[in-house]
């Protein structure tokens, strides 16, 4: 697909909040996080934007259910997908540019970089609260080029994703270290699948330790934003491109929808706060 024409402005002045969620290491469960912030800040009632900068692992569209779309031009540049009918979330992936959901992405970091340029700048989000960038893991030419393109625009800050073990919150610690060393607020730390609920007998397991979000999030003197734990029905919503809290929902799962919204709320009032300074 072609490029849109050079514009004077750019598509990111009309978003009020622009909120990146990093992880030290993958498979820690960023993009569930991601996708579950951008559901909770719609049913907070705000507009949302989430951009899927995994450009060698684009998830999100499945997530959201989104998964066969196209997405289209007009004069004001990229038109991104809407999951709902009230155009409340507003999706953007490399995912909708390829011609096959299993098509590798085999780019060098140069291309990559002017991939997510484009994105930044050349998508119509239109009028947002706020805009959620779901990166790669680690800190990589990915990373600096998502910065690079929006310090302009006053980012909120950053949300990172760590699970309870030890090897994961070592990663987050190099994450941390980025944050400070490109100038990026921390808003907070989540810590994901941070314990297993039965479902029948509501015995909390905790599968892979816990309580190593917090202690890093006291180490560094960051704000420290909840836990999230394994849930079988978050799972199935992810698979099936739904919302958890449109499934029928055990003791488990109501549990998770209300961690979710404990840390949307914070991320409000955190941003709002921001704002107001």
């Amino acid at each position: 697909m072609a490029a849109p024409k050079e514009k004077d402005t750019t598509n990111l002045e009309n978003v009020k909040h622009i909120i990146l969620v990093l992880s030290g290491k993958g498979g820690v469960g960023k993009s569930t996080v991601s996708t579950q912030l951008v559901l909770g800040l719609r049913n907070a009632g705000k507009k949302v934007g989430i951009l899927d900068v995994d450009l060698c692992g684009p998830s999100i569209p499945k997530m959201l259910g989104v998964e066969s779309h196209e997405i289209h031009q007009c004069s004001e540049g990229w038109v991104p997908v809407y999951p709902d009918k009230d155009q409340q979330i507003a999706v953007m992936s490399i995912g909708f540019l390829l011609s096959k959901s299993d098509e590798a992405v085999v780019w060098r970091g140069p291309k990559k970089n002017a991939m997510i340029k484009q994105f930044l700048t050349d998508v119509y989000w239109q009028n947002l609260d706020y805009l959620v960038i779901d990166t790669p893991p680690g800190t990589s030419d990915e990373h600096l080029a998502v910065i690079e393109n929006i310090k302009e625009h006053n980012p909120d800050g950053a949300i990172l994703v760590t699970t309870p073990q030890a090897v994961a919150v070592g990663d987050v610690r190099r994450e941390l270290t980025f944050c400070k060393k490109t100038g990026i607020c921390v808003l907070g730390i989540i810590e994901n699948m941070s314990g297993y609920v039965c479902p029948h007998c509501s015995e909390c397991t905790n599968i892979f330790s816990k309580g190593g979000g917090e202690a890093l999030a006291k180490q560094f003197s960051v704000p420290f934003l909840g836990c999230i734990p394994l849930d079988p029905n978050l799972a199935k919503s992810l698979e099936d491109g739904t919302n958890l809290i449109n499934i029928d929902q055990t003791q488990t799962s109501s549990n998770t929808s209300a961690a979710i919204d404990s840390i949307v709320q914070q991320i409000v009032s955190k941003t709002d706060t921001l704002t107001h300074e």
